[in-house]
């Protein structure tokens, strides 16, 4: 059978067309069918899919084989233990298409991320939706290197993923996220593509709407000097700085002088004296409040105030941005709390909105959630 280089096939066609190729070589890879089709490799996922939920193939790892026979049950899909992946009754998202496998990387299991997780995990189970985890570490190369075993060796369907994107590392590596062959969700992360800077798609918190709740509520406790102190390699620092002084601009606080640093983090070997550089600069600038992104350093702060004599919130007021385990200070203090698990269904919902759309054009989307302030002791 020839495929004709033009015109381009209708859908039927070209799932005939799969499934000739299939009863002539036993497996075809997704990319190898894309070039012979003449189609992109989403629009052979989705034909894969499609007829696999009609019992015809069978999806295996990066392709597909015919449905049925000894080829089909060795190569059949297994998560890394070797056990097939649990089958959940479908969501009317992904009705017809068979069970999507999702990639997910994030840069860290144990501060944050766990809630964004959860979030996806409880969408991808009402959708009956595999999902694939990575974890990474804040560095663009081992992001890259997660994210090609996902794509190229797991064949997943789509991506959520919270990369690097800045630095030619992360720059390269938003490129390569661009033109992979799968559709991709960015998680707390935004960036721009192509000769316009197009924005991919996206979900975020708000996180300089957080820091501006955070600083009329201290501005309404009577502060008048609201300084600000963020970590320095943390993402969310920029947005957190900006909405602290949008506030302070709009609400008439000092800027002029006021509290502004940028610190290594509490694990760093450096911390201990930075910790007492800020107390100091906050003792001698006038600063009466202080906001904090993120907890642990937030609560060090705290132990090093109480350490040093100075009353929390008589001498100084701590507002914390994350909390993760802000309440379990003493004082338990204020927080604002990005809607993590929010995100992550929001975050599934986009990509599965994506997959199910056949049309080219579709306009991509950007999702921006709103934090929560939880006011408690530091800053009664």
């Amino acid at each position: 059978m020839t495929v004709p280089d033009s015109p381009t096939p209708l859908p039927d066609e070209r799932r005939a067309q799969v499934v000739e190729l299939l009863r002539r070589r036993g497996v075809v890879r997704v990319n190898d069918l894309a070039t012979e089709l003449d189609v992109s490799a989403i629009t052979v996922r989705r034909d894969i899919a499609l007829l696999a939920s009609q019992g015809i193939i069978r999806r295996v790892r990066g392709g597909a084989v015919l449905h049925g026979g000894a080829l089909a049950d060795t190569l059949a899909v297994k998560d890394p233990e070797g056990t097939p992946p649990p089958q959940a009754a479908p969501h009317p998202v992904a009705a017809g298409r068979g069970q999507l496998t999702i990639g997910v990387v994030v840069p860290s299991l144990d501060y944050y991320w766990p809630d964004v997780i959860r979030g996806v995990r409880e969408a991808a189970a009402a959708s009956g939706a595999r999902i694939v985890l990575r974890g990474a570490t804040y560095q663009a190369a081992d992001e890259r290197r997660q994210l090609s075993w996902l794509v190229e060796s797991l064949g997943v369907d789509g991506l959520l993923v919270a990369p690097t994107t800045t630095g030619s590392d992360g720059e390269a590596l938003v490129r390569w996220l661009q033109h992979t062959d799968v559709p991709v969700v960015l998680i707390e992360r935004t960036a721009t593509v192509g000769p316009y800077q197009e924005a991919m798609e996206s979900v975020v918190s708000d996180h300089a709407l957080g820091a501006t709740m955070a600083v009329r509520h201290l501005a309404a406790l009577g502060h008048r000097h609201v300084g600000v102190v963020t970590t320095l390699q943390s993402p969310t620092a920029p947005h957190v700085r900006r909405g602290w002084r949008q506030a302070c601009e709009e609400l008439g606080l000092r800027l002029d002088g006021a509290l502004d640093i940028a610190t290594v983090d509490q694990r760093h070997p450096d911390w201990p004296k930075q910790l007492d550089e800020v107390l100091d600069k906050s003792l001698s600038s006038g600063a009466t409040a202080l906001l904090v992104h993120s907890d642990p350093e937030a609560i060090s702060l705290v132990e090093r105030c109480q350490e040093r004599g100075i009353r929390m919130p008589g001498d100084l007021t701590v507002v914390t941005y994350d909390d993760e385990v802000a309440e379990l200070c003493d004082p338990p203090l204020t927080a604002v709390r990005p809607p993590k698990s929010a995100i992550g269904r929001a975050a599934f919902a986009m990509l599965t909105a994506r997959l199910s759309d056949p049309d080219p054009q579709r306009p991509a989307h950007r999702i921006v959630i709103e934090p929560r302030l939880i006011v408690r002791s530091s800053s009664s």
